[in-house]
């Protein structure tokens, strides 16, 4: 599964907006963005241009790189957990012990008789 980074944007975006207690109206009417267009970029359903998301981010009063900083980081963790999963599909093999540092257990145990030389 690839993550989209209208996506992220949009979560963070929206995670700002409810921090300051403030409504999609609100901040529409200040970034001078419909309420529709918004909501779509706050669901990742719209690409937000360079243009609206400086907007949207003074009308937030939070400076852009701080947003976009937020992003990168949300997309580093979706990255580290999709490569996971991804070699955890791929191999589906427990680790080697021998990769662990561990010494591997002997495929038979010596029985009793062979360890008296019977």
């Amino acid at each position: 599964m690839m993550v989209l980074l209208r996506h992220l944007l949009g979560d963070v975006l929206r995670r700002l907006r409810q921090r300051q207690g403030r409504t999609l109206r609100e901040v529409s009417a200040d970034a001078r963005v419909s309420l529709g267009y918004l909501s779509e970029v706050e669901r990742g359903q719209k690409e937000a241009s360079s243009e609206l998301l400086s907007s949207i981010c003074g009308a937030l009063g939070v400076p852009l790189s701080q947003v976009l900083r937020e992003v990168s980081d949300q997309l580093a963790l979706a990255e580290l957990q999709e490569a996971a999963l991804l070699e955890d599909a791929v191999s589906g093999d427990p680790v080697p012990a021998r990769d662990l540092g561990i010494a591997p257990v002997p495929d038979r145990v010596p029985q009793v008789a062979d360890m008296a030389g019977v």
